[in-house]
């Protein structure tokens, strides 16, 4: 692992001063010891703090409502996968048995997490400003493709307001099934719009977020109709 950690530094272009933040932060539950479900946790408070105050700048004008739309967008999970694929943290993630044969390094759910505790890692490490840095950076071209005009809402608004708009039946949500122990739990979550016969799934450790990532994937299909 020390070698996989310093290529990982050199990537994100930070040397950590406590190298074992950055290890427990790479580190999944299904491995025993320590994992990063603490440090995600923190770095899911900073990631919507920086967000936060990085739109409330870029957009003075903006109404509450609309910034935390725009936020919802940036801090979504699969917004997130999407960072940690671009980053190539899958290949350094320390996994169980069970999880590596699952396809856990491409997990869009474990990748998420995975960017939110590295952040957590980063800021106990280096701080508040590191942290911003470093977000701003990965998430600079999705920050500067956006126009002062354009609202960004969250996958579920999104697909509610389509299904309106072409007169179908709502979205419906149901959990499929929760898994882990209480403090750990994981949530499957399906999405279906009868009207079409489609059906979507998705898992993360909120029912919020699973059903926000179920949502977009129903989004993605419907895309893929037009």
């Amino acid at each position: 692992m020390p070698e996989a950690s310093e290529k990982l530094c050199k990537l994100i272009e930070y040397t950590f001063q406590d190298r074992s933040l950055l290890i427990t932060a790479l580190t999944h539950r299904s491995v025993e010891g320590a994992n990063y479900e603490r440090l995600e946790f923190l770095g899911d408070s900073i990631l919507n703090f920086i967000m936060a105050e990085t739109l409330y700048l870029k957009f003075p004008t903006a109404q509450e409502g609309d910034l935390s739309r725009l936020r919802a967008n940036f801090v979504k999970g699969e917004m997130l996968a999407e960072v940690a694929r671009e980053l190539g943290l899958g290949e350094y993630l320390r996994l169980g048995a069970g999880e590596l044969k699952s396809g856990g390094r491409d997990r869009s759910s474990i990748l998420a997490d995975s960017v939110e505790a590295l952040l957590g890692a980063l800021y106990l490490d280096g701080g508040l400003e590191l942290c911003r840095q470093k977000l701003l950076q990965w998430f600079e071209n999705r920050l500067n493709s956006m126009g002062h005009k354009k609202t960004y809402k969250d996958p579920k608004t999104c697909l509610q307001e389509w299904a309106q708009a072409e007169g179908l039946e709502l979205p419906v949500y149901a959990v499929l099934k929760i898994e882990g122990l209480a403090h750990e739990q994981i949530f499957s979550v399906s999405c279906t719009l009868s009207s079409l016969g489609y059906n979507t799934q998705a898992e993360h450790s909120t029912r919020r977020k699973a059903e926000q990532e179920a949502a977009s994937r129903m989004l993605i299909i419907i895309e893929g109709k037009k």
